[in-house]
């Protein structure tokens, strides 16, 4: 046998092998009938995607990042978004708001101890209740278009059908965009004008001692504001400014970070925007529900004498002591 008819019969061999062990793999993308299976090269593009962290494209335009199908962070992301998220932010919020039913239930709303005393302090100027107020609103309106578009396919979408729901998404959208710019207003208001009133105090943890607030046989001495409103308000402020930082960079996308930084801004602002939610569910219940009184604060601006002397006893002796007050509501102003 000549050195080229051995040559030719290795590469027949060869050959030979190569068919027999592609066979089983050529017979999957036949279906049986002989015609090709669509579906059959599934399982091979899954393993290349468990083989292959990250997998990108050709692409004719300049912006690079466009050519990424698929990275690690991305399906991270996506479970968090679809699965974490929804389970998260669901058990934080409808927790809070079951154990403020609870609490509702067992307590009840605290009245004043002493019942009214028909006499006024002036707890908050005009400008301190704008400020409140702007920021109030504008966070419930973030708030009510952020759980639509976290909640929305699950809870809305089912009862209004897809055409309105599509109209509400659209202007919810707009509605979270637009008045992001207010909410931050509202939030820079709230820190420079009541900064100075809620550093801590050695009468904070007397406070603490005290119970609070919510022992009967105890009172709880406190300024202006007590603890528990102080953490509301660094709490408040902090979690302001995360939501605010990581929701502008969702607003204008790329324009600071990439893709990895974007995913991570919209962690962060979903995170901490449910347990914002959370925080202030338990501020209205005791703005409103949960504590007689407390609402003619921000109402109105003034509150009544006996119940800034259970609540805020310091505070209410020094506007006494500065001859701020108390006046009479059937009192007429002098000629």
């Amino acid at each position: 046998m000549t050195v080229s008819r051995y040559f030719h019969a290795v590469l027949f061999a060869a050959s030979l092998a190569l068919a027999i062990c592609s066979a089983p793999a050529l017979a999957q993308k036949l279906g049986p009938d002989g015609a090709p299976n669509p579906t059959a090269s599934s399982v091979q593009e899954q393993q290349l995607l468990n083989e292959l962290s990250r997998i990108e494209g050709r692409i004719d335009v300049p912006d690079r990042k466009a050519a990424v199908l698929i990275q690690p962070a991305g399906r991270m992301w996506d479970y968090f978004h679809e699965v974490l998220l929804h389970w998260g932010a669901a058990i934080v919020i409808l927790g809070t708001l079951l154990l403020l039913a609870v609490a509702y239930i067992a307590l009840g709303k605290l009245p004043i101890k002493e019942g009214r005393s028909g006499l006024k302090l002036v707890r908050f100027k005009a400008i301190e209740r704008f400020s409140h107020w702007l920021t109030a609103t504008s966070f419930v309106l973030l708030g009510l278009t952020g759980l639509n578009i976290t909640f929305g396919k699950f809870v809305l979408l089912p009862v209004i059908g897809p055409e309105a729901f599509t109209a509400v998404s659209e202007v919810s959208k707009y509605v979270h965009n637009f008045v992001s710019f207010a909410f931050v207003v509202g939030l820079v208001l709230i820190a420079v004008i009541f900064v100075k009133d809620n550093f801590f105090q050695r009468v904070d943890i007397e406070w603490v001692k005290q119970g609070g607030g919510f022992i009967a046989s105890k009172h709880a001495p406190a300024g202006r504001f007590n603890l528990g409103e102080k953490l509301v308000f660094w709490l408040s402020l902090g979690a302001g400014l995360a939501i605010s930082v990581s929701g502008f960079l969702l607003l204008f996308p790329f324009s600071v970070t990439g893709i990895f930084g974007m995913q991570i801004a919209l962690v962060i602002h979903a995170a901490v925007a449910a347990l914002f939610i959370a925080l202030i569910l338990g501020h209205i219940y005791i703005g409103t529900l949960g504590m007689e009184g407390a609402f003619e604060a921000m109402g109105t601006g003034e509150v009544d004498l006996n119940w800034a002397k259970e609540h805020h006893d310091r505070w209410a002796e020094e506007q006494i002591a500065k001859g701020n007050g108390p006046k009479s509501p059937l009192a007429t102003p002098a000629e």
